[in-house]
C-alpha cells in the first residue's frame, strides 16, 4: 500500500463517535507502528487535515477536511441535490430516510433526515455502513461493478447482530435477490429493531456509486408499509441518480 494512501486511511477511522484518537489508537486500528502513524500525522496536520489537542495529545481532523468540504459542496452540491428528496421521502413514509455514496471502499452517509415519529431510527452523519450487513450495503454492492462484489465475498464477515449475514452463500443469495428486485432489505442485520429498505444510486458509468435508503423499528413493518416505502424510493432513487450526474442502466427496473 502507497504512504498517501496509508496516511488518508488513518482518516477513515474518524466519525461521530469517534472524533479524536490518541496516537497508539490509530496504530492499533490501522495496523502501522507508531513511528510510521507519527510522521504520517506530522505530514497531513502541516495541510491542515489532522491537528493535535495540546493538552490531550489525541488527533482530530483539520479545518483542512472544512474546507475541503466546502469546496465539494460548491462544485458538487450533493447536499443541494438530496436534501429534499430525503425529506420527501420521509414524509411520505413517516421513517427516517438517508443516502450514502461509496468513498474508497466505505460506504458512509451523506445525508439523513429523521421520522418525527418518537419512536425513530437515527444515524450519525458520515457513519460507515458495512456492505454485508445493511439494506444500503447490499443495494450498492447488488449493482457496482463486478469487483466490488467479489472483494466483498472474498473479505471476513463480521456480524453486529446475531442475524448479521456471515456465510458467504447467504451473503449471495441476498445480493442475488437485491438484483433480481432493483432493492435490498435488512431485517435486523446491523442493528437489532432495526428493518431497511434501499435502492442503488447510479453513476454516470451506470454502475452503483450509494445508496438511497428507508429505516424503520421493526414493529411498523408490514407487508404494505413496506410496498409503500419500495414505491416511494423508486422514484426518488431515479432523481437522485439524475440529480448527481448519474444514468439509470436501460434495464434497471425496481420490483413493486
Amino acid at each position: 500500500m502507497r504512504t498517501v494512501e496509508k496516511a488518508l486511511r488513518l482518516l477513515d477511522f474518524y466519525d461521530g463517535q469517534n472524533p479524536e484518537f490518541g496516537l497508539s489508537d490509530l496504530a492499533r486500528l490501522s495496523g502501522i507502528d507508531k513511528a510510521t502513524v507519527l510522521r504520517m500525522l506530522g505530514d497531513m496536520a502541516a495541510t491542515g487535515l489532522v491537528d493535535q489537542d495540546p493538552e490531550s495529545r489525541k488527533w482530530r481532523l483539520g479545518a483542512g477536511i472544512l474546507r475541503l468540504a466546502r469546496l465539494r459542496e460548491a462544485t458538487f452540491p450533493v447536499t443541494r441535490v438530496l436534501t429534499p428528496i430525503l425529506e420527501r421521502l420521509a414524509s411520505l413514509t413517516g421513517e427516517t430516510a438517508h443516502a450514502s455514496l461509496i468513498s474508497g471502499r466505505q460506504l458512509g452517509t451523506i445525508g439523513i433526515v429523521e421520522s418525527t415519529r418518537s419512536n425513530r431510527v437515527s444515524l450519525e452523519p458520515g457513519q460507515v455502513l458495512p456492505l454485508h450487513a445493511t439494506a444500503s450495503g447490499l443495494a450498492y454492492t447488488a449493482f457496482a461493478r463486478p469487483e466490488v462484489r467479489a472483494q466483498l465475498l472474498a473479505a471476513p464477515l463480521t456480524a453486529t447482530t446475531t442475524t448479521t449475514p456471515t456465510e458467504r452463500a447467504r451473503l449471495v443469495d441476498l445480493l442475488d435477490a437485491a438484483g433480481r428486485n432493483g432493492y435490498a432489505t435488512a431485517d435486523q442485520t446491523f442493528e437489532d429493531e432495526v428493518f431497511g429498505i434501499a435502492v442503488p444510486i447510479f453513476g454516470a458509468d451506470g454502475f452503483a456509486t450509494g445508496a438511497l435508503a428507508v429505516a424503520s423499528p421493526i414493529s411498523r413493518i408490514t407487508a404494505d408499509h413496506m410496498a409503500a416505502i419500495v414505491s416511494a424510493l423508486a422514484p426518488a432513487a431515479r432523481e437522485a441518480t439524475l440529480g448527481l450526474g448519474g444514468r439509470v442502466p436501460p434495464n434497471h427496473r425496481i420490483a413493486i
